[in-house]
């Protein structure tokens, strides 16, 4: 892993450069995307973008863990999590750039 990380801002400056909003008009863009698949989820509803993947919120049950140190049984609350599952175009894109000799998928 490269250990790179990608933020707002640069997500904001991306769809500047790509859509030609003004840097502020960006920004909000992105902030009302991010809003609003925030809302979506907490709703329990799914995200889904095309060629991307879907984002969805899943109720996980209670269950009996144990402490790596002590060996102690210690009881996990039931909780909820976000999952995200990748669509096959994506997973294409990252196996074609991972073996960038094969150009069958470009």
């Amino acid at each position: 892993m490269s250990g790179k990380t990608v933020t707002r801002a640069q997500l904001g400056e991306a769809v500047y450069q790509e859509v030609g909003l003004s840097r502020n008009e960006s920004t909000d863009l992105l902030e009302s995307v991010l809003s609003e698949m925030s809302s979506a989820l907490a709703r329990g509803e799914t995200v889904k973008i095309s060629s991307f993947g879907s984002f969805s919120v899943r109720k996980k049950g209670q269950r009996i863990g144990r402490n790596p140190k002590t060996g102690e049984e210690v009881p996990i609350l039931p909780r909820k999590v976000l999952v995200f599952r990748p669509s096959q175009v994506l997973k294409s894109r990252i196996n074609a750039r991972m073996n960038p000799g094969d150009t069958s998928l470009t």
